[in-house]
């Protein structure tokens, strides 16, 4: 019996919902797209749903080219009941970036660090894995259901992005999809996708970063400005200066401010280095190599100033304990 043979006993309505985290990426839509079309070989029909909204322009040309229907949770109301049941894509219950709606959460297909505090009838949860699409399409190959362009394309799009392009957090798994992917994707829609990734307000958003980077030992801090859509694209971009090994870019929005972290040294885990500076002032985590933040926040500009001063510290005063433990071991 295969992973998704086990997935499907567990289900037991005609229609489930596939739930992905807040702001879905394309590794996200990719494994949601994937899951459906897995799901409707095998009879049982779904709606895709997420909360937030599609805000990178790549994004959203990924979902009017394949034409991907995502159902906003905001404009579903009260469409949930405690009967329909969901599968959450690249994402856990109890994190920070995914609501917790009305349904039952009964499986889990997801590649970020487990969290133990919650169970579901099925999981397939593989922190090794550098994207949740492969997963996915590691499931159509081992049982043998056939795939068209859109399906392979839209995978192969979620793996490159979530790797990297494969160089970032990969595993011989996701090279091996990549590879069984290939003959049977568009790559002038990946190229076009690539190449075409970034609109004008993206660009004043690096340009904002630029300005305001500071860094400290090889730790840099940067600032987009309000609500933007590509701080981890601008987090990446940071990582790449010789001067860094640890960045942090943040960006606020109505409710808080959002952060991403990358990280370049085994010794400095993002994942649980970002937990660890905003326990009691928020929330985070992730891979070694790169993760995320929220801290909720509504006061001031002037507020915003001392938060993020706190910040600053918090992460500096993490690493620094970070440092040492790694010194001291043997």
């Amino acid at each position: 019996m295969t992973k998704l043979d086990e997935l499907l006993k567990q289900i037991n309505r005609e229609h489930v919902y596939i739930q992905t985290h807040n702001f879905p990426d394309p590794d996200a839509i990719a494994s949601a797209l994937g899951m459906q079309e897995l799901l409707k070989y095998r009879g049982i029909s779904s709606d895709i749903c997420y909360k937030g909204k599609i805000d990178r322009y790549s994004t959203d040309k990924l979902r009017e080219i394949m034409q991907i229907e995502l159902l906003n949770i905001e404009d579903l109301g009260a469409v949930f009941t405690e009967e329909d049941e969901v599968i959450l894509v690249d994402a856990q219950k109890g994190n920070s970036n995914i609501i917790d709606i009305a349904g039952d959460e009964i499986i889990c297909i997801d590649h970020h660090p487990r969290n133990d505090k919650f169970s579901y009838r099925f999981c397939d949860i593989r922190p090794g894995v550098g994207a949740c699409a492969t997963i996915i399409a590691q499931y159509f190959f081992e049982n043998e259901i056939p795939m068209d362009k859109r399906i392979a394309t839209t995978l192969t799009y979620g793996i490159r992005v979530d790797t990297n392009n494969l160089s970032r957090g990969v595993s011989k798994l996701d090279a091996e999809m990549l590879y069984r992917l290939f003959d049977d994707c568009d790559y002038e829609i990946i190229h076009m996708l690539e190449n075409s990734n970034l609109c004008f307000d993206d660009l004043m958003a690096y340009s904002r970063a630029i300005s305001s980077i500071e860094v400290y030992d090889n730790v840099s801090f940067a600032d987009t400005g309000r609500d933007c859509p590509v701080i981890s694209n601008i987090s990446d971009f940071m990582l790449a200066l010789k001067e860094v090994s640890f960045s942090v870019v943040y960006s606020r929005n109505a409710d808080g401010i959002k952060l991403s972290v990358r990280s370049e040294r085994a010794s400095l885990d993002a994942g649980k280095i970002v937990g660890e500076a905003l326990a009691g002032i928020g929330s985070g985590g992730g891979h070694a190599s790169m993760a995320g933040g929220f801290v909720p926040f509504t006061g001031t500009d002037m507020d915003l100033k001392l938060k993020e001063t706190d910040i600053k510290e918090r992460f500096l005063n993490t690493l620094a304990r970070w440092s040492r433990k790694t010194q001291s071991s043997p």
